[in-house]
């Protein structure tokens, strides 16, 4: 599947939370985002059109949105809800430092190398986030 976006588009589009599935106006996909391939799977055959993918994408809760410059007709994008998970900016940072936390056995110096931050900023993000090194809030209460 050839793409016709810029870079620029790319990152913008690989940043949402949503899936995003691009048409043509001729109805072939011409783009794809993680969180659509990870909400597809191997259920669906993307060389499809979207006459044939639409209905079976609207089942797993997509939307479609017109893509127009004015008033020449680009084609469709289906946005699909994202999986469940981290949906605002604070929680999707949290995970990424917990996950990174564990990749390096909560090692900091190397946890805050990995995220390409300090190790005071890592140590303030934790305080924060009210993490410990079992990686429970510290106001959670022990089971």
């Amino acid at each position: 599947m050839a793409s016709v976006f810029s870079p620029l588009a790319k990152s913008i589009l690989d940043a949402f939370s949503e899936g995003v599935i691009v048409f043509d106006a001729e109805g072939n996909v011409t783009y794809t985002n993680a969180p659509a391939r990870d909400a597809i799977g191997d259920t669906l055959d993307l060389s499809l059109t979207s006459h044939e993918l639409m209905p079976k994408l609207a089942e797993l809760g997509g939307r479609l949105r017109p893509l127009r410059v004015g008033s020449m007709e680009l084609g469709e994008a289906m946005f699909l809800p994202p999986a469940s998970g981290a949906t605002t900016l604070a929680a999707q940072e949290k995970d990424a430092i917990v996950k990174t936390l564990d990749d390096h056995g909560w090692r900091l110096a190397e946890t805050a190398k990995a995220l390409g931050i300090s190790r005071t900023t890592l140590w303030r993000r934790l305080k924060a986030y009210g993490l410990h090194r079992d990686g429970r809030s510290k106001w959670a209460r022990a089971s």
